[in-house]
């Protein structure tokens, strides 16, 4: 019989089998996603060089006061993913590879997202 494996677990796991294939390098960075019941969090990050290149949360102060108060919500994710758009374009980042990070392309990653699509990344 196998082992129950916790929510966290399971998504880890499905989270190393993504990782395996979705690596960010300078010319095209990975977008990784991380969402919590309160918050959503996103980063542009290179691999090869091992440096975030761009990140955007709803604990950030000019985010979460287009926010108003309810962070953990699809209109949240959709400001995260119009801010982080808007950051990687000023340092010149316009193509990423897109890291659900073992969550479902539903909801608020899928909302992230698009916004960031609808704000100029290519994905």
């Amino acid at each position: 019989m196998k082992p129950i494996l916790k929510k966290t677990a399971r998504r880890v796991r499905r989270k190393k089998h993504v990782r395996k294939t979705v690596v960010g390098s300078p010319t095209r960075p990975r977008l990784t996603v991380f969402r919590s019941n309160k918050n959503m969090y996103a980063q542009i990050i290179d691999d090869v060089a091992g440096r975030t290149l761009a990140a955007a949360s709803t604990q950030e102060k000019a985010v979460s006061q287009r926010l108003g108060g309810a962070a953990g919500n699809r209109a949240a994710a959709q400001v995260v993913g119009e801010a982080l758009a808007a950051k990687a374009l000023e340092k010149g980042v316009k193509q990423v590879v897109f890291d659900r990070n073992g969550y479902a392309y539903h909801g608020r990653v899928r909302e992230l997202a698009e916004a960031a699509r609808k704000a100029g990344l290519e994905f």
